[in-house]
């Protein structure tokens, strides 16, 4: 018997021993293209194959700041992703919260129909939406033009306008984002107890208070989960601004990684690389942050 279970261990050793060996493979071969990319990003003279950098050098970054327009790029992107992920959690959050305390008959149809259009391919989209777009770009056009001086009008519009503009761009990704986090927060607030409602109400709370108070708080992992999904997939969202953007003003960072892609013909790979691990940098870091609210949220929520 001892015997037996001595072989039994072994078997159980070596199985484990092969599965670890097999990630640790498939682990090093999915890193080897990230670590080509840091490593190019840090060489003074960086090829399209791996190799140990003869020198090491920053100037690859620098010359992101110094000689393109490296700090535009972030800025736009961080305006235009951040403000689309704060509309997704705010318009989550509280359709979410009603999805989930509704007992309509047309809650289910309605859930079906927005997952629906987020299934739909962007690029189906882009020819109607396009035209939603112009036609309320126009309208603004002219609003903007009847009451700001002529010489305002274009920065103006580079706000407020639904083509090549700010606001355009924002709505257009919320709105692509917007029926995945209904989702997360409806879910995530079926895994709330309407207990924690009826106390404060008890208490003597208003609406608003019970909002800020309770629910807001026993929200944060849904929220964080479904802010960092929406920040993530639109921080990586390269076709919607290659068509709603134009204007060299209002480049993102894959518009300014692919042009400048397009318009050497020698490419200079420090500064691609460079450029990729400044443009990874902020999903990784919203990773870190957001991390614990995705294991709370997709692990069951608040328990009552």
């Amino acid at each position: 018997m001892p015997n037996g279970s001595a072989k039994n261990s072994a078997s159980v050793k070596s199985a484990d021993a092969a599965a670890y060996g097999v990630l640790a493979v498939i682990s090093l071969y999915c890193a080897i293209p990230f670590l080509w990319v840091f490593i190019a990003s840090v060489d003074s003279e960086p090829s399209q194959f791996l190799a140990w950098p003869k020198e090491w050098s920053l100037q690859n970054y620098i010359n992101i700041f110094a000689r393109q327009d490296g700090f535009l790029w972030i800025a736009n992107s961080l305006i235009i992703v951040g403000s689309a992920t704060l509309i997704v959690m705010v318009l989550g959050g509280l359709g979410g919260y009603a999805l989930s305390r509704s007992h309509g008959w047309w809650r289910r149809p309605f859930l079906y129909t927005i997952i629906l259009i987020r299934v739909v391919p962007p690029t189906a989209l882009i020819v109607p939406l396009y035209k939603v777009l112009l036609t309320a770009n126009s309208v603004v056009g002219g609003i903007v033009r009847a009451v700001m001086p002529p010489d305002l009008v274009r920065p103006t519009m580079h706000i407020f306008g639904f083509i090549d503009g700010y606001l355009g761009i924002i709505l257009v990704l919320a709105a692509t984002q917007l029926p995945l986090a209904l989702w997360i927060m409806k879910t995530f607030f079926d895994t709330i107890p309407r207990d924690y409602e009826e106390a404060a109400v008890m208490d003597g709370a208003t609406l608003m208070q019970t909002i800020r108070r309770v629910l807001i708080p026993l929200a944060l992992p849904g929220l964080g989960a479904a802010g960092l999904f929406a920040f993530i997939i639109a921080w990586g969202d390269f076709l919607m601004p290659l068509i709603f953007l134009s204007s060299a003003e209002l480049q993102t960072l894959p518009l300014g990684l692919f042009r400048a892609y397009m318009r050497v013909n020698q490419l200079d790979y420090g500064f691609m690389t460079a450029l990729a691990v400044i443009y990874t940098l902020p999903a990784v870091i919203a990773f870190g942050f957001a991390r614990r609210f995705l294991v709370q949220t997709f692990g069951g929520g608040v328990k009552g």
